[in-house]
C-alpha cells in the first residue's frame, strides 16, 4: 500500500499522511536500537501497521476516547491519535509497562502534538473512563480481558486486532469470562480478526 492508497481508504488529510510519515521515520530509528517492530514489515508500514491500526475508527466512528494497552510501538494507538487530531474532544491514552518503549511513545507525541497521554504502567491498574479499549499483539484473550476488564466494566467497547486464532483464543476465553462479542475480518489482512467486546464479567478463578 502506498500513502495515496491509505489517503484514498481512509480520507486522510495531507497534514496527517505528512504525521504518519514523520511517525515512520521516527520508528525506523528507534526500531534499529529496541525491538518494536519485526524489521521486515516497515517495507510495508502503511498496510500491515496504520492501515491496520486505522481501519478501527469505521467500527466506532463516534468514538472520542480510546486507551491503547501494551502500546509498544504505537499500533494501533499512535495512528488513531494522529487521524484524530482535528476532532474535537478526541484523545488517546498510551498504556506500557516498559520505560523505554514509553520514553519513544512520549517523544512522537511531543513531536507530533498529538491528543494522547503516555502512561508507564500496568493496563488492569488505570481508572480511566474511556469509549474504547483496544490492543494489538499483547496478549492471548483471555488474559487480554483481564487487562481490558476495569475499562469495559466502566462502559467501554473492545476492539482488539487479532491474527488468525481469533475463533479459538474467544472459545479459550469463554471458560474463563462471560462477554458479548463479534469477529470482524481484518482489512489489512483476511486471515486477521478484529474482535468487538462488551459486558464482561469473570465467571469463575483460575
Amino acid at each position: 500500500m502506498t500513502p495515496s492508497g491509505f489517503q484514498t481508504l481512509t480520507g486522510a488529510s495531507d497534514a496527517r499522511l505528512a504525521d504518519l510519515e514523520t511517525f515512520a521515520v521516527r520508528l525506523a530509528e528507534a526500531n534499529a536500537v529496541m525491538n518494536l517492530v519485526g524489521p521486515d514489515t516497515l517495507p510495508d508500514i502503511w498496510n500491515r501497521h496504520f492501515w491496520d491500526s486505522a481501519q478501527l475508527l469505521a467500527l466506532a466512528p463516534e468514538a472520542r476516547t480510546w486507551a491503547d494497552l501494551g502500546a509498544g510501538a504505537g499500533f494501533p494507538g499512535v495512528v488513531l491519535a494522529i487521524l484524530l487530531k482535528d476532532t474535537p474532544g478526541a484523545h488517546v491514552w498510551l498504556i506500557d509497562s516498559l520505560g523505554k518503549r514509553c520514553r519513544f511513545l512520549q517523544q512522537v507525541v511531543e513531536e507530533l502534538d498529538l491528543p494522547a497521554t503516555v502512561i508507564n504502567g500496568r493496563a488492569e491498574a488505570q481508572t480511566l473512563a474511556v469509549d474504547v479499549v483496544t490492543a494489538r499483539a499483547v496478549a492471548a484473550m483471555d488474559k487480554l480481558l483481564a487487562y481490558a476488564q476495569p475499562y469495559l466494566q466502566r462502559g467501554a467497547r473492545g476492539l482488539f486486532l487479532k491474527g488468525e486464532k481469533a475463533e479459538l483464543e474467544v472459545a479459550e476465553a469463554r471458560r474463563l469470562w462471560q462477554f458479548e462479542s463479534d469477529l470482524s475480518v481484518s482489512r489489512s489482512d483476511p486471515r486477521g480478526r478484529i474482535v468487538s467486546v462488551r459486558s464482561l464479567r469473570r465467571v469463575k478463578s483460575r
